[in-house]
C-alpha cells in the first residue's frame, strides 16, 4: 500500500485502496460498504495476530479468535441481547483486516486521526451487514466491557503479563459464569484455518437468527 501509481496525466499518485482477495477494492480514505465482504474480513482476521504476536503457542492469537471471545463475553453477561447486537460485538474489530491490529500506546501515539480513520471504516463495515452504524452508547459500553475482561485473560495467559499488571492495566475481570470461566482460563490459540473457519460459521449463525 502507499506506492506511486502511473496515472494519465504522468504523474505519481498515492494508492490508497486495498485489493481483496475477493476481487473487491477497498477505497481506505472512503471506504464503501459494497466492497465489504465478510470472507475478505475472515480471512484478514484470522491472520491479524493480537499482542504484536507476542503469545505463547504454537500459533498466533489472532483477532479472529480474540472477536469469538468477546462475542461470548457479551453474551454471558447480556443474555437478554438479540442477535443484531451480539453481530455487532463479533464485528467490534472488524477494521483490523485492513489497518492491522495496533497495540493500545501506539494509538494513543498516533492520536485520533487513526480513531477517526478506524471509526469510519467500522461503520461502512456495520452499514454492510445492517448494524446501526452508531451502536447505542449501552451496547458500545457492553462491547468494550467484554473487550476488557477478554484482553486480561489474554494477557494473563498468553502474552506474558502479570496478574498485579494486568489488573492495573485491564482491571478485574467480572464474574460471568462457570461455563464462560472455565473456557476463557483454557484459552489457547488457534490455527488460522480453524479460526477463520470458525468466525465464519458464528456469522453465519447470527446472521440466521436475524
Amino acid at each position: 500500500m502507499g506506492e506511486p501509481i502511473d496515472t494519465s496525466n504522468g504523474k505519481a499518485e498515492a494508492r490508497a485502496w486495498q485489493r481483496m482477495l475477493s476481487g473487491r477494492r477497498l477505497d481506505l480514505l472512503n471506504p464503501a460498504p459494497g466492497d465489504i465482504e465478510i470472507e475478505d474480513i475472515a480471512h484478514g482476521l484470522a491472520r491479524v495476530a493480537r499482542w504484536n504476536g507476542q503469545t505463547h503457542g504454537a500459533h498466533a492469537f489472532s483477532v479472529a479468535q480474540h472477536v469469538l471471545v468477546v462475542e461470548d463475553i457479551c453474551a454471558a453477561l447480556n443474555p437478554e441481547w438479540s442477535a443484531e447486537w451480539r453481530l455487532a460485538a463479533l464485528l467490534h474489530d472488524a477494521p483490523e483486516y485492513v489497518i492491522g491490529d495496533l497495540i493500545s500506546p501506539f494509538k494513543t501515539a498516533i492520536g485520533l486521526d487513526y480513531k477517526a480513520f478506524e471509526m469510519k471504516l467500522l461503520e461502512a463495515i456495520h452499514v454492510r451487514f445492517g448494524v446501526p452504524p452508531r451502536l447505542p452508547d449501552r451496547i458500545a459500553s457492553e462491547i468494550k466491557r467484554a473487550d476488557r475482561i477478554a484482553a486480561f485473560y489474554e494477557a494473563t495467559l498468553l502474552a506474558g503479563f502479570s496478574r498485579a499488571e494486568a489488573l492495573v492495566f485491564f482491571g478485574k475481570p467480572e464474574e460471568t459464569n462457570f461455563t464462560l470461566t472455565q473456557r476463557l482460563s483454557a484459552l489457547a490459540p488457534l490455527t488460522t484455518a480453524d479460526a477463520q473457519r470458525l468466525f465464519l460459521e458464528r456469522f453465519a449463525a447470527l446472521t440466521h437468527a436475524r
